[in-house]
C-alpha cells in the first residue's frame, strides 16, 4: 500500500491505496515515517510523496481512527521525519487532501496540486485536536485567519482557492504532476553533496 521508487538521489513514496481513496493505516503511516528517516540516511537529494488514484489522502482510515489512530503520535512522528530532511521535498497531490494526512504536505517544502482537488482537515467536526506542528504550519503559508478558516471553520478549500492562498505552490495536468516534481528536482539532484541542505537552512520557515 505503500510503494518506494528510488532513482539515485531521487526517492519517491507512492500511497497506492486507491480504493480506499488512499486513507492510511498505522502500519503505512510507520512505513512513511521510515522511509522518510531512511532517506536522510542514506544520503537521498530529494523526497517526493506522491499517490495513485484521484485522491491523495483522505487522511485515516475509517476502522483505524476507530481504534485510535485519529490520534496516534504517528502523525507527528512522520511529518517531523519529513521536516527534518535535509534535501528538497515535494508534496505532488494527485488528488483532495483531508484529514491528517494534510500534517505530511504541509511538512514538505513543495506543495504540487491538481484542478479540481480540495483541501479540507475537518478535526472540529470530528472532535479531535490537529496533530501539534500542524497549525503552526498552516499559518505560515496562509496566515492565521485562513488557518482558522480551515480548521475551526471547517471550510473546503478548492485547487484555485487553495493556490492563491500559498496553501499550494503551482497547479499542473494530473498526467504531468510527477514529471513536474522531477523537473524541480533536478538542480538538487545534480548539486555537490549539501548543498541543498545549506540552502534549506538559509530560508525561515
Amino acid at each position: 500500500m505503500i510503494r518506494l521508487e528510488t532513482d539515485g538521489g531521487l526517492w519517491m513514496a507512492i500511497i497506492d491505496r486507491p480504493d480506499k481513496a488512499n486513507s492510511v493505516t498505522a502500519e503505512m503511516l510507520a512505513e512513511l515515517r521510515d522511509i522518510a528517516r531512511r532517506a536522510a540516511a542514506e544520503g537521498a537529494a530529494v523526497l517526493v510523496l506522491t499517490g495513485i488514484g484521484k485522491v491523495f489522502s483522505a487522511g485515516a482510515d475509517l476502522e483505524a481512527a476507530r481504534a485510535g489512530l485519529a490520534v496516534s503520535p504517528l502523525w507527528e512522528e512522520l511529518s517531523g521525519a519529513i521536516a527534518a530532511f535535509p534535501g528538497l521535498t515535494i508534496a505532488a497531490l494527485n488528488g483532495t487532501l483531508a484529514g491528517g494526512s494534510m500534517g505530511m504536505a504541509l511538512a514538505c517544502d513543495i506543495r504540487l496540486g491538481v484542478p479540481g482537488m480540495k483541501v479540507f482537515y475537518p478535526v472540529m467536526k470530528l472532535g479531535y485536536l490537529p496533530q501539534p506542528s500542524d497549525p503552526g504550519r498552516l499559518a505560515a503559508l496562509v496566515g492565521p485567519a485562513r488557518a482558522k478558516m480551515i480548521l475551526m471553520g471547517g471550510q473546503k478549500v478548492d485547487a484555485d482557492e487553495a493556490l492563491a492562498w500559498g496553501l499550494l505552490d503551482r497547479l499542473v495536468a494530473p498526467e504531468a504532476l510527477v514529471e513536474t516534481a522531477k523537473a524541480l528536482a533536478a538542480d538538487v539532484l545534480a548539486a555537490r553533496p549539501g548543498h541543498a541542505a545549506a540552502i534549506k537552512r538559509m530560508i525561515p520557515g
